[in-house]
C-alpha cells in the first residue's frame, strides 16, 4: 500500500496531498530512510512522522485504503513507548511555558533604565 494513502487513512493528515507534501519535504521516514509518497509499506514498517512540535514513531499494524472513524484508524498503528513519553514531555513543557508570568504592558522609561542597569551589573 502507498505510504501517502496509509497516512491519510490512519488520520495523520487531512488530505493525501498534505501527506504527500510532508513525505516529499522529509517530514516522514520509513525504517529510518527518507522516502517518496509512492513507497510501498506493509505491516511491521516503522514510520517516523514529524508534525511540529511533535514527532510520532509508529509501527504499522494494519492496512486500509479507506478513511474510517478515528477509533478504527487508531487500530492501524501502534505508537512506541519512547515516542509517547517524548510527546507527553513536550506537551508538559509547552503547558508550563504558557503559564509563565508575562508583564501586563511594556516597561516605561524608568523601568527600562532599571532593566538596563541590572543587565549591565551582571
Amino acid at each position: 500500500m502507498r505510504l501517502d494513502k496509509w497516512l491519510w487513512a490512519a488520520r495523520f493528515f487531512k488530505t493525501r496531498a498534505l501527506a504527500a507534501e510532508a513525505i516529499s519535504g522529509g517530514k516522514v521516514h520509513v525504517d529510518g530512510q527518507r522516502v517518496k509518497p509512492s513507497k510501498a509499506i506493509g505491516v511491521g514498517s516503522r514510520i517516523e512522522i514529524t508534525k511540529a512540535p511533535y514527532t510520532f514513531e509508529v509501527i504499522v499494524t494494519g492496512l486500509s485504503d479507506k478513511r474510517r472513524p478515528a477509533k478504527e484508524a487508531a487500530l492501524l498503528y501502534a505508537e512506541t513507548q519512547e515516542s509517547l513519553a517524548r510527546r507527553q514531555e513536550e506537551a508538559e513543557r509547552r503547558r508550563a511555558e504558557a503559564i509563565s508570568p508575562q508583564p501586563a504592558r511594556r516597561p516605561d522609561k524608568r523601568q527600562r533604565r532599571q532593566i538596563h542597569r541590572f543587565k549591565r551589573a551582571e
